[in-house]
């Protein structure tokens, strides 16, 4: 998809938030779509204390870069914008790591599924470290 011209994007994206609604595994798909997109180290044009300073995803796509934040509302607004999660609880979460200074975004569905946290996909909330401390806190 992050190859394409940008109308070809942005249908992909449409067509892969379609996919989700009849998934099996919505979650583990969302994070396969997302996770080889062109990942540019910081995006300063983004301030993830101020949603509404947000470029919109369609904005994002048509830029196509994308940091760890941007990665993360990329994912939010993938399950926000199906029939199947319009109802669910989905919140952006900056955490903190402080023994090893890194700032993880993560994307929380329903307090039971974190994901832009492993490179492994979806995991339990159950495993994020208690020790991590939050930083941003924002539901899509």
């Amino acid at each position: 998809m992050f190859n394409l011209d940008v109308d070809n994007r942005l249908s992909a994206w449409a067509a892969h938030r379609a996919h989700l609604d009849q998934s099996k595994t919505p979650l583990e798909d969302v994070w396969a779509f997302w996770k080889n997109a062109p990942f540019t180290p910081y995006n300063n044009k983004i301030d993830p204390f101020n949603r509404h300073g947000w470029p919109s995803p369609w904005e994002i796509i048509v830029d196509n870069k994308y940091d760890d934040f941007t990665k993360a509302i990329m994912i939010g607004f993938s399950l926000r914008l199906t029939n199947r999660f319009k109802n669910n609880i989905i919140y952006i979460r900056t955490l903190v790591d402080n023994t090893k200074n890194i700032a993880y975004n993560i994307v929380i569905v329903d307090e039971e599924w974190a994901i832009n946290y492993s490179d492994n996909g979806p995991v339990s909330v159950e495993i994020i470290p208690d020790s991590f401390y939050l930083e941003n806190h924002i539901e899509l």
